[in-house]
Parts: C-alpha cells; sequence; structure tokens
C-alpha cells in the first residue's frame, strides 16, 4: 500500500552555511564596519545568537540571515526569535531553530488530515507522521493539502513507498 511520511527537519549543515555568509557580509558591510557585531551558530541548543550594539543593528543582521536562510533554500518558518534585549552595551538577540515534529503540532497536523475529507489514513509514529492509502492520487492530495496550510514549522515529505 502506498505511504510517504510528514517530517520537519532541518539541515544542520546548510544552516551552519547561511550563519557563516551572514557573518562574511556583516564583514564587507560599510554600516557595520568598526562595530562590535556577532553572529554564532550553537548546534547542540538549535539556537542563533546575535550580539550587536544597538537594537536596529540587530534587526539588519537578522534580515540579513533571513536572506541567506532564503537563498539556501531553508524554510523561514525553522526561525523562532526571541525578544532582543539589552545586556551591558550590546543587544543579544536568541533565535531558536525548530527541527523535529512535537507532538502538539503532530496532533494538528493529523486532525487537519481527518477533517479535510481526503480518504487516507495518517497516524502518529514519534517525530513523524505515516499517511498511507491504496491511491498515490489521495496521497498527493494529502500532500498539496497540506502544502497550503500553515502550522508554524516547515514540512518536508519523504519515504515515499508505491
Amino acid at each position: 500500500m502506498p505511504s510517504f511520511d510528514i517530517v520537519s527537519e532541518l539541515e544542520t549543515f546548510e544552516v551552519n552555511h547561511a550563519v557563516q555568509n551572514t557573518q562574511k557580509e556583516i564583514a564587507t558591510r560599510f554600516d557595520f564596519r568598526g562595530q562590535d557585531v556577532t553572529i554564532e551558530l550553537n548546534e547542540k541548543a538549535k539556537e542563533i545568537k546575535l550580539s550587536t550594539e544597538s537594537d536596529f543593528q540587530c534587526e539588519q543582521v537578522y534580515a540579513m540571515l533571513e536572506g541567506h536562510f532564503f537563498k539556501r533554500k531553508i524554510d523561514i518558518q525553522a526561525l523562532d526569535p526571541q525578544k532582543a534585549a539589552p545586556s551591558g552595551k550590546h543587544f543579544v538577540q536568541i533565535i531558536k531553530l525548530k527541527d523535529g515534529l512535537d507532538s502538539d503540532t503532530a496532533k494538528k497536523i493529523n486532525k487537519a488530515i481527518k477533517e479535510s475529507g481526503i480518504k487516507a489514513q495518517s497516524s502518529i509514529q514519534g517525530d513523524k507522521i505515516r499517511v498511507t492509502d491504496k491511491k498515490r492520487d489521495t496521497l498527493q492530495q494529502v500532500m498539496t493539502f497540506l502544502r497550503d496550510q500553515q502550522f508554524g514549522i516547515p514540512l518536508q515529505f519523504n519515504n515515499f513507498k508505491d
């Protein structure tokens, strides 16, 4: 029976490249010359730390980071920016990275599939949702339906089996 899995995985090497490209852009931009501006990726904690001298610079660096995420085809929904807070003479902003399906989001997706009227079976299996049906066309309808919805996290469809 045809099936596929719905997951939300973040490619950390692509995130790392986006952060490195943002660092390079900060080093070459004229408006950041002589300023103490840093951006760091903590892969274990799954967060990015921005440290700037002003709130406006923090917003500028975040916009650059979003641009580099877009260029690397990483969904911007994976970013969860926290409020920038003053820390000494710097502004520090933590951006958490959303990776994996949490149980609440998985339940929302599962409920949306069942309420859509599409006759596919879906079940939560750990950090993924397996969708099965007798026809491939029905599975493609589910994929199209989910692409149109907003769940606040990027979704990928993998492990498609005939």
